[in-house]
């Protein structure tokens, strides 16, 4: 069994996070010895270790959620697993997508500055005058 900073060391999950999907139900409640201390199951960690990978992906809860469940029942097809994983991989290309614009604008008014001094600065301008921008980044 493990205690809670041992299943934080081995997963890489900070302890108030372990409590945090423990209440969010991600996690079971975990064994209390007679002292009140937690104590975690190979079973919890690898659990945990699920979801951190899923949460280093960018699934939500409520997708990680699902995918616990789907796992609790290995007979079902995988389709709906796959819906979940594509679902992310178009919301990662969206934001890839947003991303290439912020980093092209950025560059545009970080390279469009001359001037020594602030009042004359492009960067503080476009800052503050939306239409200084080259497109909608929003």
């Amino acid at each position: 069994m493990l205690t809670i900073g041992d299943l934080s060391k081995s997963t890489g999950v900070k302890i108030p996070t372990i409590r945090y999907y423990e209440q969010m139900g991600l996690l079971s409640h975990a064994q209390r010895t007679e002292g009140n201390q937690r104590r975690y199951s190979t079973v919890e960690r690898d659990r945990l270790s699920f979801i951190r990978h899923a949460r280093d992906l960018g699934l939500t809860i409520d997708a990680i959620r699902e995918l616990i469940d789907l796992s609790q029942h290995p007979e079902r097809p995988c389709r709906d697993a796959d819906r979940i994983a594509a679902e992310q991989l178009a919301t990662v290309r969206r934001k890839i997508v947003r991303l290439k614009k912020l980093e092209t604008e950025l560059e545009r008014i970080a390279t469009h500055c001359h001037s020594n001094q602030i009042r004359d600065c492009y960067v503080i301008r476009a800052l503050a005058n939306h239409d200084l921008c080259s497109e909608n980044h929003d």
